[in-house]
C-alpha cells in the first residue's frame, strides 16, 4: 500500500520560511515524478513545483525564486523549502507522486498571516 505523509505546515508571518516534507512508503520513490500542489481557500488545486528523476524542476511563476523542491531518494522523502512567504501562499499543500498512476498525501495546512 502506497502512502504519502506530509508534515511541516503551520502558521508563519509574512516573510517567514517553512519546509514541508513528504515521506513515501510502499513504492520505489526514486523512479517516480514528485510534485507539490496547493489548494487555497475557495480555489482549485494548483501546481506549485514538480521534479522528475534526472530532470530540472519546474515551478509555478508565483513561487519561482522563493520555493525550492528537492528529494532524498535514500530517505524516500521529498521536500518543499518555502521562503519569503506571502499571505497568498496560504493553502493546504499536497504531495503528489507519479504520472500515470497517481498518489496523493493527506495535505498539510500552511497559513501566512501576521
Amino acid at each position: 500500500q502506497v502512502q504519502l505523509v506530509e508534515s511541516g505546515g503551520g502558521l508563519v508571518q509574512p516573510g517567514g520560511s517553512l519546509r514541508l516534507s513528504c515521506v513515501v512508503s510502499g513504492t520505489i520513490f526514486g523512479i517516480k515524478t514528485m510534485g507539490w500542489y496547493r489548494q487555497p481557500p475557495g480555489k482549485q488545486r494548483e501546481l506549485v513545483a514538480s521534479m522528475s528523476p534526472g530532470d530540472t524542476p519546474i515551478y509555478a511563476d508565483s513561487v519561482k525564486g522563493r520555493f525550492t523542491i528537492s528529494r532524498d531518494n535514500a530517505k524516500n522523502t521529498g521536500y518543499l523549502q518555502m521562503t519569503s512567504l506571502k499571505p497568498e501562499d496560504t493553502a493546504v499543500y499536497y504531495c503528489k507522486l507519479g504520472v500515470h498512476i497517481i498518489y496523493w498525501g493527506q495535505g498539510t495546512q500552511v497559513t501566512v498571516s501576521s
